[in-house]
C-alpha cells in the first residue's frame, strides 16, 4: 500500500493502467507486506489484492485461482498463503494436497483432500 500523497503512487497508478504482468511471487510478497508489516486482517490484505490484480496481466486460470483463495479464506478460514495453495491445487485439478501443516482429511470443494503424509 502506498500512501495518499506520494510520488510512488502516481508511478504506480500508471503502472497498472497499462496492465502490468503479476507473477504469483509478486502477488504473494504483496499479500505477506499487507498483512504482516501493515498489521492487515487476511481478509483486508486479499480484498486490497481485489481492487488492483483484475487490471494486471495473468493468466485466466490464475486470476481465477486468486478469486477462489478469496472465497476460500471466507469458507475454511485458511491462510493467506494456505488459500492460494489450495485454490491452485483445486484449478489444476487436483483430488489430492498433501500437507503437515493443514487439517488433515479435510475434504476442500468436495473435491480436493488434504492429507498430512506424516501422521
Amino acid at each position: 500500500m502506498i500512501a495518499r500523497r506520494s510520488p510512488k503512487r502516481d508511478v504506480a497508478n500508471g503502472l497498472v493502467t497499462v496492465g502490468p504482468l503479476v507473477s504469483p511471487q509478486v502477488i504473494s510478497e504483496y499479500l505477506n507486506v499487507c498483512h504482516k508489516r501493515l498489521r492487515m486482517s487476511k481478509q483486508s490484505a486479499m480484498d486490497a489484492l481485489m481492487v488492483w490484480l483484475p487490471y494486471c496481466q495473468l493468466a485466466n486460470s490464475e486470476l481465477k485461482a486468486y478469486r477462489l483463495a478469496e472465497s476460500l479464506i471466507r469458507k475454511y478460514q485458511f491462510q493467506m498463503f494456505d488459500a492460494i495453495i489450495v485454490a491452485f491445487a483445486l484449478e489444476a485439478g487436483c483430488t489430492t494436497l498433501y500437507s503437515e501443516d493443514m487439517q488433515h482429511g479435510l475434504l476442500v470443494e468436495k473435491q480436493l483432500k488434504i492429507i498430512n503424509p506424516f501422521i
